[in-house]
């Protein structure tokens, strides 16, 4: 039963993403209303070290969900490195958490989209499951406390000097 719902959301997800994938690149988050906490998780990386979303608690995390056979995912990956760059001297914090694939799919993958902030595995798609993702690329940008303030449907510009400054400013803040 788990496989069969793992092949049903993989599907769907493809499905959304596709719709995505002819469009271009937004600069834009959306507030997200009451600021619902992020939903804990341990996940281990390509290095086999395992990170703990509680142990980000004081910096801001961007947080994206991905899969290497994700148009939009690939496209928007560069863009998430450049950023990841200029956000990491502000003390922001990138996850990509892989959905559904394994390691070896994706060290493959990094040699053509070479990154240095941390690629998580989500193999089970336990992780996935408990956001409310309806498609790849998703990204949640989770504040200090640990709250989801911003998401992002669908691929994006990370290195949009906007979108930079609203992640910055939300470091900044108290």
């Amino acid at each position: 039963m788990k496989s069969l719902f793992r092949v049903a959301l993989l599907t769907c997800l493809f499905t959304l993403t596709s719709a995505y994938a002819q469009e271009e690149l937004e600069p834009a988050l959306t507030p997200v209303a009451g600021l619902p906490p992020a939903a804990a998780f341990e996940l281990k990386d390509l290095e086999g070290d395992v990170h703990v979303l509680a142990d980000y608690r004081g910096r801001v995390v961007v947080l994206n969900f991905w899969a290497t056979w994700c148009p939009p995912c690939r496209r928007e990956m560069p863009s998430m490195q450049r950023a990841y760059e200029e956000l990491r001297d502000h003390g922001v914090e990138m996850l990509a958490v892989d959905v559904g694939e394994d390691e070896e799919t994706v060290f493959q993958f990094t040699a053509d989209y070479p990154v240095e902030f941390p690629l998580l595995f989500d193999m089970d798609s336990k992780v996935v499951q408990s956001y409310p993702v309806k498609g790849l690329p998703t990204t949640y940008i989770i504040d200090k406390q640990g709250r989801i303030a911003f998401q992002a449907i669908g691929g994006r510009d990370w290195d949009d000097a906007a979108l930079l400054e609203e992640i910055i400013r939300l470091q900044k803040a108290p």
